[in-house]
């Protein structure tokens, strides 16, 4: 789903980019630290990441940069945190890596770097099952997305702030939903999947809002790590490996 920056992302930057340098390690791979890979991330996105019953984040993204980690002889490190944060942690060098289901798009090109793409996303309309909500009459209704992804600057976009409020998660603007608050969610087709499978009474509209594809972000400038990550990922594509996380997690109707 994707995920947009935000305006104080774009005022730190500069100033953030060099205190995370002076963090890191001189070493042939770019990472914070010798023989660990620090990952942020916001476990709030399944299948992409959540947490089981021990807390622990699961999910394609934690089990891909878990392949990347094992491919490049490093420790990995999952941190948890507002999605925000996550992005900003990567900028600022308090992280080697962010995995959130986040989009390339020019906007974020402009403070950090980014991966080949490793999956695509497809965004959605969820409404409860009685809803007269479609596409073509999106923008007369209000819609909830999570706050600083790409769902809502997108409908921002399109239909005007004013028909948008945003949520800390999707979980909060599914019970804003069900509680007649707003009129319908966008969201990636495969947490809407697990929302409407575990929310009665909602489903998913049979259209496609928008596509994305996601990536891996780094701190500007690290081509050292985006090299060596893109010849994991290039690796893990070749052998089957990304595919069967995608088939683990992603279930074919």
């Amino acid at each position: 789903m994707k995920k947009i920056i935000s305006l104080l992302l774009l005022t730190v930057t500069a100033l953030s980019m060099f205190a995370g340098c002076s963090n890191r390690t001189e070493n042939d791979l770019g990472t914070i630290y010798n023989g660990k890979l620090i990952m942020s991330t916001n476990a709030e996105f399944p299948p992409y990441e959540m947490t089981d019953d021990k807390r622990q984040v699961i999910g394609i993204d934690a089990d891909i940069a878990a392949a990347i980690a094992e491919k490049l002889g490093l420790e990995l490190e999952i941190d948890n945190m507002d999605f925000d944060a996550a992005l900003l942690a990567v900028q600022q060098g308090k992280s080697d890596i962010v995995l959130a289901g986040v989009t390339a798009d020019e906007k974020r090109k402009k403070v950090m770097d980014f991966s080949d793409s490793y999956a695509t996303g497809i965004q959605v309309i969820i409404t409860k099952e009685d809803s007269d909500v479609t596409l073509e009459n999106l923008g007369e209704k209000m819609i909830g997305t999570q706050k600083g992804t790409t769902s809502a600057i997108y409908c921002s976009d399109d239909y005007g702030a004013n028909h948008v409020t945003t949520y800390d998660s999707s979980i909060t603007a599914i019970q804003a939903l069900k509680n007649g608050q707003i009129d319908c969610v966008v969201v990636d087709s495969a947490p809407a999947k697990e929302l409407v499978a575990a929310n009665p009474g909602l489903k998913i509209l049979d259209t496609e809002y928008t596509v994305e594809h996601y990536a891996i972000g780094f701190q500007k400038g690290n081509t050292k790590l985006q090299t060596a990550v893109n010849n994991a990922l290039s690796e893990l594509t070749a052998d089957g490996t990304i595919q069967k996380i995608l088939d683990k997690y992603i279930k074919v109707d």
